[in-house]
């Protein structure tokens, strides 16, 4: 695909993220969408640097990603969806990264325990790492956060392949 073609279904995929948004709040709790930019804030750098790097994700640009979620955490080390993607970057750049990739779920998960990819993501993480154990126990947890998630985390689990079926991208960007 193109650089251009890729740029427009980004500008599309955004430009309908926001419409849903305004019209259905809370079907917008997505982990990996970008966040409101609190403008004039010292907030506004790390968020804007979040923003940068969900993008590069989205475009499996992962160590373009990496640096910016890096930056922003460098801004505000509080931002726990930025330490979930951050995780996710490092997880996709391979094994040599699991470990790193593991802290920052951890840290993401210890900032919001509510973080349903966190867990998600980090039971793939466990199942790639081999340690079964660990991802049941996250998929318990996950259980109570997000049903959908959940299955697909047990599918994971039980083929043993330590792939989410997306390439690691949430399904609302494929």
């Amino acid at each position: 695909m193109s650089r251009m073609r890729m740029r427009m279904r980004m500008r599309i995929s955004v430009l309908l993220w926001t419409a849903t948004c305004l019209l259905a709040p809370i079907a917008c709790a997505v982990e990996s969408d970008p966040l409101p930019v609190p403008k004039g804030t010292p907030h506004e750098h790390a968020v804007t640097a979040y923003n940068d790097g969900v993008r590069l994700m989205l475009a499996k640009q992962y160590p373009a990603a990496q640096q910016k979620f890096e930056e922003a955490l460098r801004q505000d080390n509080a931002l726990a969806e930025a330490h979930n993607n951050l995780a996710f970057s490092l997880r996709m750049q391979g094994a040599r990264n699991f470990d790193q990739a593991l802290q920052h779920y951890n840290r993401a998960l210890e900032l919001k325990p509510g973080l349903a990819q966190a867990y998600m993501y980090r039971g793939v993480l466990f199942t790639q790492m081999g340690n079964l154990d660990r991802a049941r126990a996250g998929h318990a947890q996950l259980l109570a956060l997000d049903k959908g998630l959940a299955a697909k985390l047990e599918k994971i689990i039980d083929s043993g392949a330590g792939t989410d079926g997306y390439d690691g991208v949430a399904p609302q960007y494929e």
